[in-house]
């Protein structure tokens, strides 16, 4: 019955993937940036592996996860060419885990402290694969609950990742911002002045640096802000599921 209801589907949630990146398009264009230009992520969190499949089978290929356990778990039920992202905070005992298991990690977008990034520098080069892409996070809402660099330390962290992890490869920043969105658009404006705080300390060129800000009930006005990666979830397959929890997202 299960397997019925997910066949059925397939449908919404292709439908629902067109409509984002629809929208995501018309906001790039309309900010002088070409739609390719800004990626889409779909966050799978809580959903099933069937329903992964079915985006993938509509053509999509990023997907990201935000629990090692879960991610670990799915990513070997799909198909290689998937270019999958670990989102969020990333514990150090479960680096190792994660790239190991996980040999299509497109890039971890979530490196909030020095500790974090000698850790997969070293899972990297143990573990015989190609570098991989990582992004500073930055705690651009203040919360204490948050993980990410202060702001003030962002240059000093992206530094680090750059000069001293020759197995990463340093991509830009990211952001969570608060629950409700009452940090938007303040934590986003807070992160462009980052990425030209760090675009100046290591001479990057702006067009060559990731922002990676907005999910799904704010990545238009992300966009708008100048985000290169959106991460949505609940738009496209639908409310999150949490197990033995009572969740109305």
């Amino acid at each position: 019955m299960a397997a019925a209801a997910a066949e059925g589907a397939v449908a919404p949630v292709a439908a629902a993937m067109r409509s984002v990146l629809s929208r995501a398009g018309r906001v790039a264009e309309r900010s002088g940036r070409a739609a390719e230009a800004v990626r889409v992520v779909a966050i799978g969190k809580t959903k099933p592996v069937s329903l992964l499949r079915q985006l993938y089978d509509s053509g999509h290929r990023c997907f990201g996860e935000n629990y090692v356990q879960e991610f670990v778990t799915k990513a070997p039920q799909l198909p290689e060419d998937i270019r999958w992202h670990f989102v969020g905070h990333l514990q150090s005992n479960k680096v190792k885990s994660l790239v190991a298991a996980v040999p299509n990690l497109d890039m971890v977008e979530g490196v909030g402290n020095e500790k974090i990034a000698n850790h997969l520098d070293r899972a990297v080069v143990s573990l015989g694969r190609e570098p991989l892409k990582v992004m500073v996070q930055v705690n651009t809402s203040g919360e204490e609950s948050k993980s990410g660099i202060d702001p003030s330390r962002c240059v000093e962290l992206a530094k680090h990742v750059k000069l001293a992890c020759p197995n990463l490869i340093f991509s830009g920043l990211m952001t969570i911002g608060m629950k409700d969105y009452s940090s938007t658009p303040e934590n986003f404006k807070t992160l462009v002045k980052c990425k030209l705080e760090v675009c100046k300390a290591l001479g990057m060129p702006t067009e060559q640096f990731e922002l990676s800000m907005g999910m799904s009930g704010d990545f238009e006005q992300a966009i708008e802000l100048g985000s290169t990666s959106v991460r949505v979830g609940s738009t496209i397959f639908g409310p999150r599921e949490y197990p033995n929890q009572k969740q109305n997202q």
